[in-house]
């Protein structure tokens, strides 16, 4: 009996937070240079905030990788 008025109790709690984006892999981020691109402006734009965040070291993390891709890709590699 308590569980259950502990939980109608915190129920109105869950409508108080936002979903959040959810954290994408750097592979996701080096197969869309879209959402990359959206990313790092988001990360570039408030650094303070952002720059830790997961979200912002993978893209960061696959824009260096990408950068490698083209530079070989372009030495003939």
């Amino acid at each position: 009996m308590r569980m259950i008025v502990a939980l109608f109790l915190m129920l109105p709690l869950a409508g108080c937070f936002e979903p959040g984006e959810g954290t994408r892999t750097v592979s996701d981020y080096l197969g869309d240079d879209a959402l990359r691109a959206a990313q790092l402006a988001k990360c570039r734009e408030n650094p303070g905030a952002l720059a830790e965040t997961p979200n912002c070291k993978n893209a960061t993390e696959a824009d260096g990788k990408a950068r490698l891709q083209r530079m070989n890709k372009a030495l003939g590699g």
